[in-house]
């Protein structure tokens, strides 16, 4: 089985003279059926499964500080009384993380504990999709269609894995790889009809299909978190001050008469500014989102490259406009994703759901990564050093 990141359905048709508006999702999964793939899904379900984890944590974490009211870890007699670290950084870019551990480790603790999308769709097709459809979830071999090469690092870090069936994602393809498969199987793109994605791994929302762009993740997480918080959903248009390609963004939101400041940021110099201004006490924000990548996943490492351009804001133009017309806009209201916990996980947060969803970023060293171990002592200080 194969799933379809957001960002790559903004780009895999540049180098095979599509348009973007013929280039849909719809008719890369007709190229993929054709290369003879069994089941073909979409990220956006896993990234709605995202925003249910971590807008879940984010407001746990909130409510332990006392900044909002509900049960804390103490009424729940979780007997955890540490105190929270705020702000909360998103996870679910992994060169993002891997920055974080190499360069600033007393931040690690602030990360979400939340897998990115493309972790959390392995260990659920490995588990729930495998209950679903009878098999032993050895026989499934998961492979990945991502805009980013760091994935490719990611579906190897030692304690991602949570289904007990080998590496969750066991293969990650790149946009561009993708595109040279289509040609090697002499698919003509221009022929291609559009075909539906497989259930029920393959219903998404517009919340899932901006993670793709920076500030989705942080827009898409807010439109959730409100309505976790007060019951009902805001406008689905209410935190778009979050987007754009500027690589620091600041904004601030309320929720439930509560002030969040948060903050956007694309690029790891953007970062690291970021990061120096929250260690010298310059800024303080309750929720930051980053991406390793300029303009986010969009223009991300694996996507085509065009000499002297940078595309990254015109697809994301893309995913907005895939959001707007789409009918569901809240990750919470994905029908998938209401059954998927009905009837698997019961709840965000649960045993299950951290057993499969969330992972230690204490619990690994680049020293344990495979490839990283064959490097020699100065070839690891160079490869440090031009990340």
């Amino acid at each position: 089985m194969v799933q379809i990141a957001p960002s790559v359905r903004t780009a895999w048709g540049e180098n095979l003279g599509l348009s973007p508006e013929f280039a849909t999702a719809k008719r890369l999964v007709s190229a993929l059926r054709k290369m003879g793939f069994n089941y073909i899904f979409d990220t956006d379900f896993s990234a709605d499964l995202t925003i249910m984890e971590e807008g879940s944590e984010f407001v746990e974490k909130l409510k332990n500080a006392g900044l909002i009211p509900g049960k804390t870890k103490e009424d729940v007699g979780d007997g955890n009384s540490e105190p929270e670290k705020f702000p909360m950084f998103t996870s679910c870019c992994p060169g993002w993380v891997r920055f974080v551990k190499s360069r600033y480790p007393e931040f690690v603790g602030n990360l979400s504990t939340a897998k990115s999308p493309q972790a959390m769709f392995g260990a659920i097709a490995k588990s729930y999709y495998a209950d679903l459809m009878g098999v032993d979830p050895n026989r499934i071999f998961c492979i990945s269609i991502m805009p980013c090469l760091a994935k490719k690092h990611e579906c190897d870090i030692p304690n991602i894995n949570g289904a007990d069936a080998g590496k969750d994602v066991d293969v990650v393809l790149t946009t561009r790889e993708v595109v040279r498969m289509i040609r090697a199987e002499n698919i003509i793109p221009s022929a291609l009809k559009e075909e539906e994605f497989d259930v029920p791994l393959g219903v998404g929302s517009g919340a899932g299909e901006i993670f793709g762009a920076t500030g989705g993740v942080m827009e898409a997480a807010l439109r959730s978190a409100y309505f976790l918080v007060t019951g009902t959903n805001p406008d689905p248009d209410a935190f778009k001050d979050v987007r754009g390609i500027k690589g620091w963004k600041e904004a601030t939101f309320e929720i439930a008469g509560v002030p969040l400041h948060v903050a956007v940021a694309n690029g790891l110099s953007n970062a690291r500014d970021l990061l120096e201004a929250l260690k010298k006490g310059e800024v303080k924000y309750d929720f930051v989102e980053v991406m390793a990548c300029p303009g986010g996943c969009v223009g991300g490492g694996g996507q085509p490259i065009h000499d002297r351009t940078e595309m990254a804001k015109e697809r994301g133009q893309i995913l907005y406009d895939l959001d707007r017309n789409n009918p569901i806009r809240f990750s919470h209201e994905n029908p998938s994703i209401i059954k998927c916990y009905e009837n698997y996980l019961q709840r965000p947060l649960s045993h299950r759901a951290h057993q499969l969803l969330h992972t230690d970023h204490n619990g690994w060293s680049l020293q344990d990564l495979k490839y990283g171990a064959e490097l020699r002592t100065d070839e690891k200080s160079s490869l440090t050093d031009k990340h």
